[in-house]
């Protein structure tokens, strides 16, 4: 492991409901629409947002255990392997994903988007205008 290891915490502020229960290719999660579930004592920090706009989603692959820092892209031993910050593998140093959605809808506290490569009960971090 490296030497300057200082331990962060954070708090999801909501989290993913989609109909992916399992771990599948990134293009697969992708291509269904996700809510992401905003905790309602947050709800005032949405507003500004748009439906149509783009937003980035911050993300803890929750299922993720360990990592290597050589990987065959996708799992795939047939390709060489990459370094992981090559790589949008959830097998991370710090398992955290970042995606580029589309917003559809805002309804309360829920934000439908269309993009999101999180899994069902994924824990939401954080969300920016992109």
């Amino acid at each position: 492991m490296w030497e300057n290891k200082k331990t962060i915490s954070f708090h999801p502020i909501g989290y993913v409901e989609n109909e992916i229960n399992e771990t599948l290719a990134p293009d697969k999660i992708k291509a269904v629409e996700s809510r992401v579930v905003v905790d309602p004592s947050l709800v005032e920090g949405l507003r500004g947002l748009k439906a149509g706009q783009k937003i980035l989603v911050v993300f803890n692959f929750h299922r993720s255990r360990g990592f290597d820092l050589l990987q065959h892209p996708r799992g795939n031993r047939n390709r060489p392997p990459r370094g992981v910050f090559a790589l949008h593998s959830p097998r991370r140093p710090n398992p955290v994903g970042v995606t580029v959605v589309s917003l559809v809808e805002i309804q309360g506290n829920v934000l439908r988007v269309h993009g999101l490569d999180a899994i069902n009960g994924t824990p939401v971090l954080d969300i920016k205008s992109a």
